[in-house]
C-alpha cells in the first residue's frame, strides 16, 4: 500500500473499528485493550501464535460473544446485540466447517441464503455467483460429504459470500489444507479485497499474512502489541538482522553468552539451531562461530537473513510465532 492509498483511506468511515476490547474468561484475561480499525477496500490481518486471542476477537466482532468492556462499530454505526440488520453487512468464515455434509454445494448454500433472506431468482443468482467465485461451479450437485478438505473450506467461503457483505471475516481458513487448496483460497481472498470487501483475516501463517494483508495487527497474549503495514513494522526493528547457526552441543550455554553482546537483540534456541536478532551482522557471524567452537558445540552451517514479520514477532515477544 502506497501513501495516497493510506491516506484515502484515513479519509474515509472506516467499516469496521474495535475501541479497547476486553474479554476474560473466568479469572483469565484473554482479550486486553484490543484497539483497530480497517478501511473500506482493506485487507487487515491479526497474526499471533494459537492462543494468543484472535478468535475471540472476531467471535467478539461477529457478536457471538460479548466483551466486558469496549466497543465494536461497522461502518461508523455502534453495534448492539439486538442490531441484526447491522450484523449483516459482516461475512463470517468460522475456523470449523460449518456445512452440512449429506446435502449438496448447491443446496448448502440456498440454504444459507435464505436465512440472509434471500429469495427465487436473486438467490440462484448469489448461489451461482458464490459457487463461481471459489471455483465449485463444476462441484455444485455433488455431495459435501465427498469433497477434500480443501473443498470444503472453499464452499465454507462461498457461504459466507452470498450475501455481498461489507466486511468478510475469517478465522484461520487455511488450516490444514493441502498447498493447492490453500493457493486457491489466499487468491480468492485477495481477488475480493480487490474489488472492494473490506477483510479481516486470522493467521498463524507468515507468509499468508505479508500476501494478503495491507496492515497487520501481531497479536500474543491477549494484546495487540504492534500493527502496521510490513513496511512499517520492518522499520519498527530499526535494521535489526538475523543470524541462524545450526549445530549440537550445549547451545543454551552458548546462548548465554551471545545474550551479553552490545548489538544482540534477541537470541532464541530451538530444534538443534541458535537464532540472533541483531543491529548488524558485521562482526556476528565469526563472533559466533568462534564462540560456538569455544563452547564444543559442533557447527553445521550459519545463515544470514534480512528482517521479515517472524524477526519482528520475535523481537516483540521474544519467542517464535507458531510456540
Amino acid at each position: 500500500m502506497n501513501s495516497s492509498e493510506r491516506s484515502t483511506w484515513e479519509s474515509e468511515t472506516p467499516v469496521l473499528r474495535c475501541s479497547d476490547l476486553h474479554k476474560t474468561y473466568g479469572s483469565r484475561p484473554v482479550v486486553k485493550g484490543i484497539s483497530f480499525e480497517i478501511a473500506p477496500g482493506e485487507a487487515y490481518g491479526l497474526l499471533g501464535p494459537n492462543g494468543a486471542g484472535k478468535t475471540t476477537v472476531i467471535s467478539i466482532v461477529c457478536g457471538l460473544i460479548y466483551p466486558e468492556a469496549g466497543s465494536v462499530e461497522l461502518c461508523g454505526k455502534n453495534l448492539t446485540r439486538r442490531d441484526r440488520q447491522l450484523r449483516k453487512l459482516i461475512g463470517y468464515v468460522p475456523q470449523e466447517i460449518a456445512l452440512y455434509p449429506e446435502l449438496s454445494a448447491r443446496a448448502n448454500l440456498e440454504f444459507f441464503g435464505r436465512l440472509y433472506g434471500l429469495r427465487h431468482r436473486q438467490l440462484g443468482e448469489r448461489v451461482q455467483e458464490a459457487l463461481t467465485t471459489v471455483g465449485l461451479f463444476d462441484r455444485a450437485n455433488d455431495k459435501v460429504a465427498n469433497y477434500s478438505g480443501g473443498m470444503k473450506r472453499r464452499l465454507n467461503i462461498a457461504a459466507a459470500l452470498l450475501h455481498r457483505p461489507r466486511l468478510l471475516v475469517l478465522d484461520e481458513p487455511t488450516v490444514g489444507i493441502d498447498p493447492q487448496s490453500r493457493v486457491s483460497i489466499l487468491d480468492t481472498v485477495s481477488d475480493l479485497r480487490d474489488q472492494g470487501t473490506s477483510v479481516l483475516y486470522t493467521t498463524h501463517y507468515i507468509e499468508e499474512a505479508s500476501r494478503l494483508c495491507d496492515r497487520i495487527g501481531i497479536v500474543d497474549a491477549g494484546t495487540l502489541i504492534a500493527q502496521g503495514t510490513e513496511r512499517d513494522l520492518l522499520e519498527h526493528l530499526d535494521g535489526s538482522r538475523s543470524v541462524t547457526l545450526q549445530g549440537k552441543g550445549d547451545l543454551d550455554r552458548l546462548a548465554a553468552v551471545v545474550k551479553s553482546w552490545p548489538d544482540v537483540e534477541c537470541v532464541h534456541v530451538s530444534n538443534d539451531a541458535i537464532d540472533v536478532s541483531c543491529s548488524s551482522t558485521a562482526d556476528i557471524v565469526a563472533s559466533l562461530v568462534s564462540t560456538a567452537v569455544n563452547t564444543k558445540v559442533q557447527v553445521h552451517g550459519v545463515e544470514v537473513r534480512e528482517p521479515n514479520l517472524e524477526h519482528i514477532f520475535m523481537s516483540l515477544t521474544g519467542k517464535e510465532l507458531r510456540d
